[in-house]
């Protein structure tokens, strides 16, 4: 086994540090999410943290770690009796992001279990995780009936796995630790709720920090043992703290001020539901402990605010979490005081730093302003619209280029729902919720014969296999004697997450302020819709004489938001250059994920300019998509009493469809829009060449 990082060297990362720890003093708390860029230690941190919790006592033999003081009545392998116990550490169990659900929950027999009426049942991670952590490493790419189950044994602390009438339940508690890079895609809003604490984790800019970090890492990897020898004093102490802050803990009171503190931050903050109080409650109550004090102060209150609301509170769509500090402290004063000795306490000079030297989970950047405060868009009216919009059919300068005619972003307008755009025919994709598919999860359409191990029995289809070889195999009882070629597997039809690329025309025709600022509105509608959804995004956009790869295809929906925001427009519209720059990323992109299909939304008034013959190259281009057989929707941006219907020509050799904004609107009198044209071929054999 190898030795694991020593907890006590981690370098910085106060939050992350006093988060874990907090959990150790009070799993009771609820976990921790930690959210930061690649190579901040995040994954370094959880590992360490299994070495510091306290031994468990079990019951020898049982393989769900049932409690001797209290053991499970409903344990698989009980009942337990007064026989023998022992003590192991605390489990550190790691969920991949690709685990099955047989692998989550654990595996049943089926065979067995028809046959024979035999329970025979394989614990799964949630069983070995019982009592102990499960740690999910970039758990926002988690399958959704992964988080399905998570929620579930979270919410009611025990496992529960039905097959075909035969049911086995389990206790499952566990300490739920998450690490995620926000980069590739936020988390699904049930599961945010379930992690009691979160913390944002960036590198240091400090050099001296960055040297120690190198330094002791350099040693580490050297030497592992002795590096760890070298730390095992300070491991024991913190180890031997935990201990004691569990001991204090039944004694720490909440007193009524501090109480209406939580309350009324919760309150302030507009978080949904209560569980952000409780939540509260119990940090400052476990800080308490953790200061080796029986009484919750103003400070605990702020710290634990800092920990439970940043990813509780309301906020509009892709804005990051993160927390006013300065409402937090102007609410705190205003309901402090109240309980005696307990409000006057939160004034010392040196409470606050130690905890929290960069001023709010996470550090700097969660404590700057929102984004949508800063002075980028104001007094762009008075000098920007004649520098920008180039007149649509205006002339630019011939070299094209990204150059003349560019202006300053225009602000998105307000996102609005959508109309469902869907790809035709059934994929076999990741689950997700736009497109039909074959899924584990779904309504039952057929039966066929496992390909592997079976995992979804069709009763019925297996019945009736079985039922004509009765009197061949000797049957002579009431019972079914099957065999496991009689074994079927039910073929369940669910939805698939897509691959949803845009192509956003970003030349002079579409920089009038008004204009772009809608186009954008309905692209981050769509994007919006698209991390409902639960699917991958890009973003290709055109302008002057080329196109870019504004957004590479990812799960991060917030990042092609970021991307979107920041998109100048001006100079002359190369549509072919967008729509050839489009089927090369979709020709990657299925080397990649060749399950995944791709739907593909072109934002454009139609217009090609620029280059030879541009009118006709660009239809040529649109003709690979159709030969490809690739799902296609044209937003047509076109606006104004004379219109040329040049989106709608484009999305004809697309073989597509062509929507106009208006139209795109959920609650439009047009209807719902649904599955996209492809081609005008079979749409069975479209999207098996569009995958």
């Amino acid at each position: 086994m190898s030795t694991p990082y020593p907890f006590t060297a981690l370098v910085g990362q106060e939050d992350l540090r006093l988060a874990l720890l907090l959990n150790a003093v009070s799993p009771a708390v609820g976990g921790v999410l930690v959210r930061g860029e690649k190579g901040t230690a995040k994954s370094t941190a959880v590992r360490a943290l299994s070495a510091l919790m306290p031994e468990v006592d079990v019951v020898s033999g049982c393989r769900f770690s049932c409690d001797p003081a209290s053991p499970d009545p409903g344990c698989p392998d009980g009942p337990h009796g007064t026989g023998a116990s022992g003590s192991r550490p605390a489990r550190m169990v790691e969920l991949p992001v690709g685990a099955s659900e047989d692998r989550l929950v654990g595996a049943l027999d089926i065979e067995r279990a028809l046959a024979e009426g035999v329970k025979a049942f394989e614990p799964g991670l949630l069983a070995d995780a019982h009592r102990g952590i499960l740690y999910v490493d970039e758990v926002n790419l988690l399958h959704d009936h992964l988080v399905d189950l998570l929620l579930d044994a979270a919410a009611m602390g025990a496992s529960y796995v039905e097959r075909e009438g035969v049911s086995v339940r389990h206790a499952s508690k566990f300490l739920l630790v998450g690490t995620m890079n926000p980069e590739e895609g936020e988390l699904r809003p049930q599961l945010l709720d379930r992690f009691g604490l979160t913390v944002e984790v960036a590198a240091s800019r400090e050099p001296d920090q960055r040297v120690e970090v190198v330094r002791r890492r350099l040693a580490y990897d050297d030497d592992p043992a002795g590096f760890a020898g070298r730390w095992a004093d300070e491991e024991s102490a913190v180890r031997a703290r935990i201990v004691a802050a569990r001991d204090l803990l039944p004694e720490v009171r909440l007193g009524d001020g501090a109480l209406r503190q939580v309350a009324a931050t919760c309150a302030a903050f507009e978080v949904d539901g209560m569980r952000a109080d409780i939540v509260m409650a119990r940090t400052a109550t476990a800080l308490a402990a953790w200061a080796g004090r029986t009484d919750v102060l103003a400070e605990d209150v702020r710290q634990a605010a800092l920990l439970a609301l940043p990813h509780r509170r309301r906020r509009a769509p892709f804005d990051a979490p993160g927390l006013d500090e300065d409402k937090l402290d102007e609410t705190l004063e205003e309901f402090g005081g109240q309980d005696g000795d307990e409000g006057d306490q939160d004034e010392g000079g040196d409470d606050d730093p130690d905890p929290d030297p960069d001023g709010g989970p996470g550090g700097g950047p969660d404590g700057r302003p929102e984004p949508d405060d800063a002075p980028r868009v104001d007094g762009e009216s008075a000098a920007q619209p004649e520098s920008g919009e180039d007149r649509e059919g205006g002339e630019p300068q011939p070299s094209g280029g990204g150059g003349g005619g560019e202006q300053t972003p225009a602000r998105a307008a307000e996102p609005f729902r959508t109309k469902v755009l869907s790809v035709p025919g059934l994929g076999e994709g990741a689950a997700g919720r736009r497109s039909r598919a074959r899924t584990e999860h779904g309504r039952t359409i057929g039966a066929s014969r496992p390909r592997g191990a079976l995992t979804k029995l069709h009763l019925a289809a297996t019945v009736q296999a079985a039922a004509p070889h009765q009197r061949a195999r000797g049957r002579s009882g009431p019972g079914l004697v099957v065999r496991r070629d009689d074994l079927r597997q039910a073929s369940r039809e669910g939805r698939e997450g897509n691959l949803v690329l845009f192509v956003v025309d970003a030349s002079g025709s579409m920089a009038a302020r008004q204009r772009m600022s809608a186009v954008k509105g309905a692209v981050l509608s769509l994007l919006l819709d698209a991390y409902q959804r639960r699917d991958k995004v890009g973003m290709v956009t055109f302008r002057g004489s080329a196109a870019d790869v504004a957004l590479p295809p990812t799960s991060s929906v917030d990042a092609a938001a970021v991307r979107l925001e920041s998109l100048p427009t001006g100079g002359r519209t190369p549509l072919a250059a967008g729509l050839l720059k489009a089927h090369e990323v979709l020709r990657v992109e299925r080397l990649r994920d060749p399950a995944r299909r791709a739907l593909v939304v072109v934002v454009t008034d139609g217009r090609a300019t620029g280059g030879p013959e541009p009118v006709a190259l660009a239809s040529r281009a649109a003709r690979l998509f159709g030969a490809d057989g690739v799902a296609s929707v044209v937003v047509d941006c076109e606006s104004g009493p004379v219109r040329l219907g040049l989106a709608g020509q484009l999305a004809g050799e697309l073989g597509g469809t062509a929507v106009t904004l208006d139209e795109l609107r959920a609650d439009s009198i047009a209807g719902l829009v649904k599955d996209v044209r492809s081609s005008g071929q079979n749409s069975g054999q479209s999207s098996r060449r569009a995958a």
